[in-house]
């Protein structure tokens, strides 16, 4: 038997072996002494709630159909339904995978590498106050849904055009749970390995940006480049789609950052703040940066200056004040204008809609950017917290975080892919990428 013809049935099989190496961990290993008592929880606000239940709506918003949009205006007439079919249909994937394991494998208590089974199934989740918060442990599950959704959806603008939808769907399932809940557990989840070495992430600076820029760039490389790319004209067609999409991601944004804090007070509003401020100056160092290159200044570039500056803030949002803020912006804009326009053409690697030159370059200009700015006059507490404040060693941690997310998120999803490339393949036919995904994947078109 071929390996072209293993059934999805031997791919569950590997998906399980996978599984069982980074179980490895111990994660589930439970011990029998016993807990000491938790203090008892905080009332549970109700404005906390109310902003928590808000931002959880704006983060969805921006994969469905922020995401979908933004992305979608930049693919050809061609590709544009497979590509906001990716979005919604991620969304609806990652939805069940994080009912069934994701967020107990992200957010409870287990190994250093990912968490235990306490909430598999979302069994004996709280409905009341989730301890140490003031709002529901439902409205904290479903919040960090959105984030865990909107991850893999980003990966599709590397690959953008050229990969199967059965494959996409495999892929993204598997790296849910074997990639995003593991680094969330390390940097968010109790008891978390990078957290406890004192890395700061906020909102998904690693979590989120750099996992996925990485995890877009493996795909890039796997899956080579788009029949005709160099040859063929590859413009966006609908650029209005584009900034109607980031339009919503910008806004949307703000539930991602602010609402990080996870209370309706002044961490959220200085998020907020700080969001706004680093966002709108990305957007113009990328817009001045491509004037001054090429001598016109494009809606795409800006459209996109205004995405890298959200990306850069945000593992630095809850942390910073707004001198820091204006100088990750600068920062973002340039570097991830580098990132999309001059890296990937001296590497010569295809990502298609620049998922690593912004989510990966970005990422990481603002981890460790975090690593300078952070200050205790934001962050709260009396020790020196980031390099302006006198503690050097911040930014040390903050790139042992970036290297140790990188490493892990590479080797994670080039083993899916190949495993996915060796039993069901990775990439549409020749002829249906000349013909478009749209009608050769599902069977429609854009009139």
């Amino acid at each position: 038997m071929t390996l072209k013809k293993i059934s999805s049935a031997g791919l569950l099989a590997l998906a399980a072996l996978i599984i069982g190496l980074i179980m490895a961990d111990g994660a589930f290993a439970q011990t029998a002494a016993p807990a000491a008592a938790a203090p008892p929880p905080p009332k549970m606000d109700s404005g906390d709630t109310a902003w928590m239940l808000t931002s959880t709506a704006l983060v969805l918003m921006m994969t469905i159909p922020g995401l979908a949009l933004f992305y979608g205006g930049m693919v050809r007439k061609k590709n544009v339904l497979a590509t906001v079919m990716q979005s919604f249909a991620i969304t609806c994937l990652v939805t069940v995978l994080w009912t069934v394991i994701g967020y107990s494998w992200a957010f409870t208590a287990g190994g250093s590498f990912i968490g235990g089974n306490s909430r598999v199934l979302l069994m004996g989740m709280s409905v009341g106050e989730l301890n140490g918060l003031t709002i529901p442990e439902s409205v904290f599950m479903t919040f960090q849904m959105t984030f865990a959704i909107i991850t893999p959806a980003l990966i599709c603008g590397a690959f953008a055009d050229r990969m199967k939808f059965s494959a996409m769907m495999w892929f993204m399932g598997l790296w849910s749970l074997l990639v995003y809940s593991p680094i969330a557990h390390m940097v968010w989840g109790p008891g978390g390995y990078l957290s406890g070495l004192g890395v700061l992430d906020y909102a998904g600076g690693t979590v989120v940006h750099i996992n996925a820029g990485v995890a877009g760039l493996m795909c890039a490389l796997v899956l080579g480049k788009r029949k005709g790319l160099g040859t063929e004209n590859m413009a966006p067609h609908n650029l209005v789609l584009t900034m109607i999409g980031a339009s919503l991601l910008w806004v949307g944004w703000f539930g991602f950052n602010a609402g990080s804090a996870l209370t309706a007070g002044s961490n959220a509003g200085m998020a907020m703040a700080v969001t706004q401020i680093a966002t709108a100056t990305a957007a113009l160092a990328w817009m001045f940066a491509e004037w001054a290159l090429k001598g016109k200044p494009s809606v795409l570039g800006i459209c996109s200056g205004a995405v890298a500056g959200l990306v850069a803030i945000t593992p630095a949002s809850g942390f910073v004040d707004p001198v820091g803020a204006l100088v990750i912006g600068v920062a973002a804009g340039i570097g991830c204008y580098w990132g999309a326009t001059g890296l990937k053409h001296m590497m010569g690697y295809d990502d298609s809609l620049d998922a690593f030159g912004v989510h990966g370059v970005g990422g990481i200009i603002g981890a460790l950017l975090t690593g300078v700015f952070a200050t205790k006059a934001i962050k709260g507490g009396t020790d020196a917290v980031g390099l302006i404040d006198g503690n050097a060693a911040q930014v040390l941690t903050q790139f042992y975080g970036v290297a140790a997310t990188v490493i892990y998120c590479a080797i994670a999803t080039l083993i899916i892919l190949f495993v996915i490339k060796m039993v069901i393949g990775l990439r549409v036919t020749e002829e249906a990428e000349r013909d478009g995904l749209d009608i050769a994947l599902h069977g429609e078109v854009v009139p």
